[in-house]
């Protein structure tokens, strides 16, 4: 008859992991004896045996009980279903690898190629990092809900960006962030930006409201991207009401109207 620790070391298991199968009714408790110890017997010893043995093959604890009192027949197809339970878990975790190893792939891991390719073009441009992460944030918004319209909507920012007028501009764009909203730079730059929306509108015969995103976002999404964009910069913020102001002001709002 073996003490609770003999037994332990006799399986190779922890005193702790055989309290553990009391606790959890896989192993019979003995009784204590006269001296206050339990003694445990062979049958202990098998028994604590098949628990260690299934639990390292993988089967959950909570099945082994189960399988313990299967008849073979029975005992098969629950390993079975074990076994196909454990390849699911496999391949779940082959699939994390893989993303995790996507990792080093930067914007390409959370973004379609065109996009990711995108923003790479932006730091190529000299745009600051800070306004590349925005761009970044707000189109891993965007290609989530949106991944067929994203796609869309990526091809004409890459096209304006091949044009030498919109590079400049962007990179002034870009410095505005860091102006003082009284700055008189942005009056300029407000009349670039509302000039180009308005010939962008005209050259594509539609009025203001169908060019813009407004038609496919809802109003959340556009507070949010709005908000999560302006609210870094105060002169952008001005920079976006002095544009409005020039859009409303312009000949082409007011016929649509």
């Amino acid at each position: 008859m073996l003490t609770i620790k003999r037994l332990a070391e006799y399986v190779g298991v922890t005193v702790r992991a055989v309290r553990h199968y009391h606790q959890t009714g896989l192993l019979p408790e003995p009784e204590r004896d006269a001296s206050g110890y339990r003694r445990y017997d062979a049958q202990a010893v098998v028994h604590l045996i098949r628990i260690k043995t299934m639990a390292e093959a993988g089967v959950p604890l909570t099945r082994i009980q189960e399988l313990m009192a299967a008849d073979p027949e029975r005992f098969a197809q629950a390993v079975d279903e074990i076994d196909q339970a454990l390849a699911r878990q496999i391949e779940e975790l082959r699939q994390r690898r893989r993303r995790v190893a996507g990792l080093v792939a930067g914007e390409h891991l959370f973004l379609p190629a065109e996009i990711a390719e995108y923003i790479e073009e932006l730091r190529a441009l000299g745009v600051s990092e800070r306004g590349v992460l925005v761009e970044r944030d707000g189109w891993i918004m965007l290609a989530a809900n949106y991944p067929d319209k994203a796609l869309e909507w990526i091809a004409q920012k890459r096209a304006q960006l091949a044009d030498t007028g919109f590079r400049q501009f962007y990179r002034t764009y870009d410095q505005a962030h860091d102006w003082d909203p009284t700055d008189p730079r942005l009056a300029d730059l407000a009349d670039t930006m509302a000039d180009r929306f308005l010939r962008e509108v005209e050259a594509a015969g539609v009025d203001t409201a169908d060019w813009t995103m407004q038609k496919v976002l809802s109003d959340d999404e556009q507070a949010l991207l709005g908000a999560y964009v302006n609210d870094y910069s105060p002169a952008w913020l001005r920079l976006n009401e002095l544009v409005r102001e020039r859009v409303e002001r312009s000949p082409m709002t007011r016929d649509v109207k």
